[in-house]
């Protein structure tokens, strides 16, 4: 049990009544209240009420300690030495219950609040207004107020916060005892619920890292590795070990199929961050109504359907690497909250209130020439700079052919080896027929044509018995092979019309093309497809 603390004696011509001594029942139940919560606000809410509404304060409030985020606009900013940390007001109960006022953040080095975290301990008078170390005297005047006590917050050695009373009533040593053995209960409840905080955030996290993963091993990368030897390959992979050990913004720029994905991969695995998890997020895949949840995340009947919380991949990502694919085609709306996670690292999640903060190391990539999209009012001047920082442009096929016959050899040996080929030969009119062709659909096309090639093997050497560069149309005229691009637009076309345009479902097209609802809608926005 604290010491009893020696109160001033009473100087004032007003006619005074003492705070009657506090039943110990009533200390006992408040306690057991705060100690059987575990989450803060409502522990916070229970003990500024429980002051006001059993103990007779006619305002209690508590600071916990916090960065410092309102310096330019904070009051006491003269006054601070260290603008780093300060206290935040959490909970006020009695006259005012905005926390928004005044006295929102206290310096540790100043006024009362301050002064009773820094180490002066526990702080009671019974003349407020007499007393120097209480500003404001005019205020505590009009609410005929006369006393006040002030206990710091403490968890063994680690400081919590500052729990404060003022009170129309004199303070008896009596009621000052349980006071304290009040706010030494409190500092165990609030440190209860920050643990549980803490071990919460981190259990909804690994979960949602492990869902995350277990979707990644589930999806079948395009190919495994940067593969060639030619000098345009070359300057980027030297490009990408230089900035792989940094933290600068990467903004992936190339055809589709070139390989953005897989060289984002190669960044991460790079850089410090490896340990950490790549979180990738397709801009182009998910509707503008979901993409914002995706990013930041929501909260529990934020919008309908959102039965609970769900973390954001930005917080997903936090101290590791998020891969934003296709950033060309995130909505405007969008791109001034990515603005601001990029320039301060810092989000709210959907239906939320409080700011979230992440160090995601952030790769962005797009095929869309975005300098065209500025001007033409489709993607914002300020997030395109941005994202400049260290531009990365990958070479189309057509300009590194001497790279095909390596990549020829590598999608032969990881097809034949899937759909157990054995298939040892790969004659030289192949390879000069495929690197002759412009391969418009970059690595991604040329994979497809090898894995068909493959499967339609008959002996142990490739042929490409289907595929052509150009033969002759009805009209005489050269006209361009089908690419494997051109028959999946065929094929989903026709699915989509037998299917009566219709998408998910036991009976829509994902269903029947074996796709999931989401890729299917991602690969009608690539080839260009709508419903009819």
């Amino acid at each position: 049990m604290p010491a009893r603390t020696t109160l001033p004696s009473i100087r004032t011509g007003l006619t005074t009544t003492q705070l009657s001594p506090l039943p110990r029942s009533t200390v006992e139940r408040l306690t057991r209240q705060m100690t059987a919560s575990l989450h803060l606000e409502e522990v916070l809410t229970l003990i500024t009420q429980g002051l006001v509404e059993e103990l007779d304060a006619a305002l209690a409030c508590i600071w916990l300690p916090g960065p410092g985020d309102r310096c330019a606009g904070c009051a006491q900013a003269t006054t601070c030495a260290d603008r780093t940390r300060c206290l935040h007001l959490q909970a006020s109960a009695g006259l005012f219950t905005d926390l928004q006022g005044e006295y929102q953040r206290v310096p540790l080095n100043t006024l009362t609040i301050g002064l009773v975290a820094q180490g002066c301990g526990l702080m009671v008078t019974n003349d407020v207004l007499n007393d120097n170390r209480l500003p404001n005297k005019p205020w505590l005047r009009a609410q005929n107020l006369q006393s006040f006590a002030g206990y710091p917050l403490r968890f063994r050695e680690e400081l919590l916060g500052v729990v404060a009373m003022f009170s129309r009533q004199l303070l008896t040593p009596e009621v000052c005892d349980r006071l304290a053995f009040f706010a030494h209960h409190a500092a165990i409840a609030i440190k209860n619920a920050q643990l549980f905080a803490e071990v919460e955030h981190l259990t909804n996290r690994l979960q949602a890292e492990n869902v995350y993963l277990q979707e990644e091993i589930q999806v079948e990368h395009t190919f495994e590795d940067l593969i060639g030897g030619s000098r345009a390959l070359k300057t980027v992979l030297r490009r990408v070990e230089q900035v792989a050990i940094t933290d600068a913004i990467v903004l992936v720029l190339g055809e589709t199929g070139t390989g953005k994905e897989l060289v984002a991969r190669a960044i991460h695995r790079l850089s410090p961050r490896h340990a950490r998890p790549l979180v990738k997020v397709n801009c182009a895949a998910l509707p503008p109504t979901l993409i914002e949840s995706a990013l930041f995340g929501h909260e529990k009947g934020a919008f309908t359907g959102a039965v609970a919380q769900q973390i954001g991949r930005f917080e997903l990502a936090h101290r590791g690497t998020i891969f934003l694919d296709e950033i060309g085609d995130l909505p405007l709306a969008l791109q001034a909250k990515l603005l601001r996670v990029l320039q301060d690292g810092e989000f709210e999640r959907v239906g939320g209130t409080r700011t979230l903060q992440s160090e995601a190391r952030i790769i962005a990539a797009t095929h869309r020439d975005l300098s065209t999209a500025v001007r033409l009012g489709k993607f914002r001047e300020d997030l395109y700079y941005r994202l400049q920082v260290f531009p990365l442009t990958l070479p189309p096929l057509r300009e590194r052919r001497e790279d095909i016959p390596m990549l020829v050899h590598h999608f032969v040996r990881k097809y034949a080896t899937k759909f157990g080929k054995a298939i040892d030969t790969i004659p030289r009119q192949v390879l000069e027929t495929l690197q002759a062709y412009p391969w418009p659909g970059n690595v991604r096309e040329l994979e497809h044509v090898i894995e068909r090639a493959v499967i339609l093997a008959r002996d142990t050497s490739l042929a490409l018995d289907d595929f052509s560069p150009a033969f002759p149309g009805p009209d005489g005229r050269a006209r361009r092979a089908l690419t494997l691009a051109d028959v999946e637009r065929q094929h989903i076309r026709r699915v989509l019309q037998e299917t009566h345009g219709r998408i998910e479902g036991p009976r829509g097209a994902a269903v029947r093309l074996g796709l999931h609802p989401a890729t299917l809608r991602s690969r009608m926005q690539r080839l260009g497809i709508t419903k009819p």
